[in-house]
This record gives C-alpha cells, sequence and structure tokens, in this order.
C-alpha cells in the first residue's frame, strides 16, 4: 500500500530545498526557502486531487481530506515542519543513498574525518539490508522535519489512492521555524478545528512520545565600562571577562545538557556576543517539571549576583521567557490521542512505547494550546547534525502506522 520508491523520491527533493531556520531576524518565516517548500507541497496535494489546500500569509500549508464512508465527528490532524535547524547548514544538502546496509561505520564522502559510527548508533545493528540515507558530511541532512513531511504526503497520497479506506476529516498542518521555537506562533487552533494532532518528527519507529522538557529562554546583559585600553586603569569594566566568569560559574557536572539524560535538566548557554561595554548570553533551561525552571532561574540570579561582587562595577540582569511546557499534562484531558495511537501499532502487529522527548516539538505548544498533540516516530536520527541519517523502512513503517490510525479513529472503539 505505501509507495517507498515513491516516499524515498519525496524525501530526497524536499531535503535539497534549504530551509534552515535563521534565529534573532524580524521575518516569518525567518528563511525563504521554508515559503519555497511549502508552495511546492501545496502543488504536490493539488495534484493528487486534494484541492482544499493553501499556503498562508505566514508560510504555514494546510490542507483538507473529506470524511470517506464514516460517521464520525472526530478530526485528526497531522503536522510536521518545514524549517531545520540552524545548527548546521542546510544549504546545498547532496544526500547518499545506501541500499541493502550491510552494517559497519559509514564514512560520509565529503568528509572524511565524520563518520556515523555503530558504537555510537547501536540501532544500526538492526537495520542490516534496510536503506539509509545520509549527507555527504557537509551539510545536516534535514530528516528533522522533512521525513515527516514526507510520511504525511505518502498518507495523503495513499488516502487518495485507496478509496476503500475509511476515515473522518483530516486535516495537514505544515509549520514555519518550528526549531527556533516560532512553528505555531500563526496557527489558528480553533481555525484548525481537530479533535487530535499527531507531530510526525519523532527517531527511529516505534515510539509515541508523550511527554516533552518544560523550557524557557533565559536572556543574561552584562554591561561593563569601555575606555581606551591605554588609559584604563581603574576605569576599564570587562564585560566580556564578567560573562565568562558568569558562563565558568554555571554548573558542568549536574545540570549541562553533556552531563545529564533520561529525565534530568538542564541548563544549557548556546549563544554570546557583545563588547568591552556589553556581552550577551543565552542560555536555555529545560526540566520535566514545570516548577523545577523556577529553581533554575534562580540559580541564574544567584550566579549574577555572584560575579557582580567580584567585578566591582559590572551590572548583570536576567530575563527569562517561556517557551513551552511539558505534553504530557495536556494528554491526560484526552486519552484516545495515545490509545488510539497504541491500537494502530497493535493492529499491525507492531509493539511501541511511550516515550519521552528531551526537547519540544509544535505538539508541546498545540497541547498546551488544548489541542492534544502526541509525537510519532518517523526515522530520523542524529538530528541537526552532520551525522545525521534517516531510513527509508522506518519511515514506510511510519506512514503504515498513519493509516491504520485514521481507520482507529474513524471506528472511535472507545469514545469520549
Amino acid at each position: 500500500m505505501i509507495n517507498s520508491d515513491r516516499l524515498l523520491e519525496r524525501f530526497l527533493r524536499y531535503v535539497r530545498v534549504d530551509t534552515t531556520a535563521v534565529d534573532e531576524t524580524e521575518s516569518y518565516p525567518s528563511s525563504p526557502g521554508q515559503l519555497l517548500l511549502g508552495k511546492m507541497l501545496v502543488d504536490e496535494l493539488h495534484t493528487m486531487g486534494i484541492q482544499e489546500a493553501s499556503q498562508d500569509e505566514h508560510g504555514i500549508v494546510t490542507a483538507t481530506l473529506p470524511s470517506r464512508n464514516a460517521d464520525t465527528t472526530n478530526v485528526v490532524a497531522f503536522n510536521a515542519h518545514f524549517d531545520t535547524s540552524p545548527e548546521t547548514t542546510g544549504a546545498n544538502v547532496q544526500p547518499q543513498v545506501i541500499r541493502d546496509y550491510q552494517g559497519g561505520d559509514i564514512a560520509l564522502p565529503k568528509s572524511p574525518e565524520r563518520v556515523i559510527r555503530v558504537a555510537e548508533n547501536p540501532e544500526l545493528n538492526d537495520l542490516q539490508g534496510r536503506t539509509l540515507i545520509t549527507t555527504d558530511g557537509t551539510t545536516l541532512l534535514g530528516a528533522d522535519d522533512k521525513a515527516g513531511l514526507a510520511v504525511i504526503m505518502e498518507l495523503a497520497n495513499v488516502i487518495v489512492e485507496q478509496t476503500k479506506i475509511s476515515h473522518g476529516p483530516l486535516r495537514l498542518l505544515f509549520t514555519c521555524d518550528e526549531e527556533i521555537g516560532h512553528g505555531v506562533d500563526h496557527v489558528d487552533v480553533e481555525k484548525l478545528g481537530a479533535t487530535v494532532c499527531y507531530t510526525l518528527d519523532g527517531p527511529g519507529a516505534g515510539d509515541i512520545d508523550v511527554e516533552t522538557f518544560s523550557a524557557d529562554l533565559a536572556t543574561v546583559t552584562v554591561r561593563g565600562v569601555n575606555i581606551h585600553p591605554s588609559i584604563a586603569q581603574d576605569k576599564m569594566v570587562n564585560a566580556i571577562r564578567a560573562a565568562g566568569l558568569f558562563a565558568a560559574r554555571l554548573p558542568r557536572d549536574t545540570l549541562a545538557p553533556e552531563a545529564t539524560a533520561g529525565r534530568d535538566g538542564f541548563l544549557h548557554p548556546f549563544h554570546i556576543e557583545g563588547g568591552v561595554a556589553e556581552a550577551t548570553l543565552r542560555v536555555i533551561l529545560r526540566d520535566f517539571e514545570t516548577a523545577a525552571l523556577s529553581s533554575q532561574a534562580d540559580l541564574l540570579h544567584q550566579i549574577a549576583a555572584a560575579v557582580e561582587a567580584e567585578v566591582p562595577g559590572t551590572a548583570i540582569a536576567v530575563t527569562t521567557k517561556p517557551q513551552y511546557r511539558n505534553m504530557r499534562d495536556g494528554l491526560v484531558k484526552e486519552p484516545r490521542a495515545v490509545r488510539y495511537a497504541e491500537l494502530a501499532h497493535q493492529r499491525l502487529g507492531r509493539e511501541s512505547r511511550l516515550a519521552i522527548i528531551r526537547g519540544g516539538t509544535d505538539g508541546s505548544q498545540l497541547t498546551e494550546r488544548g489541542l492534544p498533540t502526541p509525537n510519532l516516530s518517523t526515522g530520523q536520527h542524529n538530528p541537526h547534525s552532520p551525522l545525521e541519517w534517516a531510513c527509508l523502512d522506518e519511515m514506510v513503517l511510519a506512514a503504515e502506522v498513519l493509516v491504520e490510525l485514521v481507520q482507529v479513529w474513524a471506528e472511535d472503539p472507545e469514545p469520549s
């Protein structure tokens, strides 16, 4: 039922479009490639015969597949995002397709020093004989989240082709700038009118993500005093030195991402800029318990006070703003969202796992806004990195789950 060649061709076409998100910009979407890819998808949907598909002024694409052979008012939506992470360039992606993977480490042709190693990717041991896609080593791949786009578009193709599949009303929602926290800024949840939504933005196969971090962003502004260094004695206060001292005081053994796993939260300084007069650090705060973010913010204020005392003349301001919240609390309000995803896997004879994400998705904010949105697997691995790779066979599995899932919702075996 799933056309794997078509799915692969579609995925390869999508990853070649540069949709790298650009942080700290006034434009929305933040990069023109997102508009281009959105237009491509609308054209493809129209070619399939799905006329109710459009791209709005913000670049967001929505589409509707009307109910067929199903007596239900439940509206199921599927979401993926166009943009790729700004952490690694997504320009000029040159994917390599490895058919019938025979095991072992995978060298990336344009960057010999970059190798996808089995020791660091043990899931490769279970994928011999499968089809893998990597980059040439100079860019990321963009499987996060173009694998999700391709899987949802394949679902739409199958629904159109296979007229015996019964389903309720379906909505497709493709968003921009998810990687920089703005994926659903311009989504009208009420207008979308969905009962439930699923983000297709997860790793491997069989995972149903039911918890994400809660997240805040802290901006630390360090102000000093600049003067010509020739007359700086007892006058200059170097904000760069104070900012470096602040960064050095952040916990490295207990609250750093490189030292934590599982349900551990962290503080992560990820950007610093400025000069002698003023320097700015940006720090992300993450924890599965929202209340813990306040404790993390308190720690930043304590460090700021200590650095001010140690570097007289320095003034340090710490401000925080919410980014997203753990989807767990919202999902309990619509238990069918997770149960029906589990049931879809069961009907296909597959195992599923309830999992957590040490990050967030568009589903975090959609759930917070009242639309329950778990996250499903799409076969992506090592996101945001030149070592990113994807498995076509896992993408096929994801599409099969969606086909089964829409039928489960049409039956609604456990109505609310």
